[in-house]
């Protein structure tokens, strides 16, 4: 996940993202490819604890440079999209774990990303918030956005269009043989 970020460099192959190769560009080329192209969602949420979801989803923004009314109005949008309206002003202690996520999924929105990494998105929070996580992902992705999650959960695996099974390092299969589980947004 850390490569396919740009977080990290293959140490050997070649990875090439969007006509660039990666291992070749400076850290300021790789901090802009990760702040136009790739959001981030994490599995412990990574939200600072006493700011408002509003706030946190108006990080990425600020580093970019957007305007203060502009980020506010995209945060708000994206924090709609997710369900979020009455809990803007809630910091993120004060939510609970699927609201959390709901909050970095929003955060990983806000540069309208190409494509959104999540790593375990759903390995803390409830059952029926790990329903609403995907759900939200799967709208994502009809709206365009390329979403690669990791998970070891098989039954979170179902929602995606496409399974790779990865073992010690090496892709052990590679299909779309299952059946995908669709959920009504």
């Amino acid at each position: 996940m850390h490569i396919l970020g740009a977080l990290d460099t293959p140490t050997s192959g070649s990875y090439i993202l969007d006509g660039q190769e990666v291992a070749k560009l400076t850290e300021d080329e790789l901090a802009d490819i990760r702040n136009r192209k790739i959001g981030f969602v994490f599995q412990a949420f990574n939200l600072l604890p006493r700011t408002s979801a509003l706030k946190n989803v108006m990080i990425p923004m600020m580093y970019a440079g957007t305007p203060k009314e502009k980020r506010i109005e995209i945060a708000s949008k994206y924090l709609k999209m997710v369900g979020l309206t009455d809990r803007m002003g809630h910091t993120s202690s004060q939510l609970s774990g699927g609201q959390q996520q709901r909050v970095a999924i929003a955060r990983a929105l806000a540069l309208n990303p190409a494509i959104i990494l999540a790593d375990e998105p759903t390995g803390n929070i409830a059952s029926d918030q790990a329903e609403e996580i995907m759900a939200i992902f799967q709208k994502l992705n009809k709206e365009g956005h390329t979403i690669l999650m990791i998970t070891h959960e098989s039954d979170i695996a179902e929602h995606a269009k496409r399974i790779i099974h990865i073992r010690d390092g090496k892709i052990v299969e590679d299909g779309n043989g299952h059946r995908q589980k669709v959920i009504k947004v």
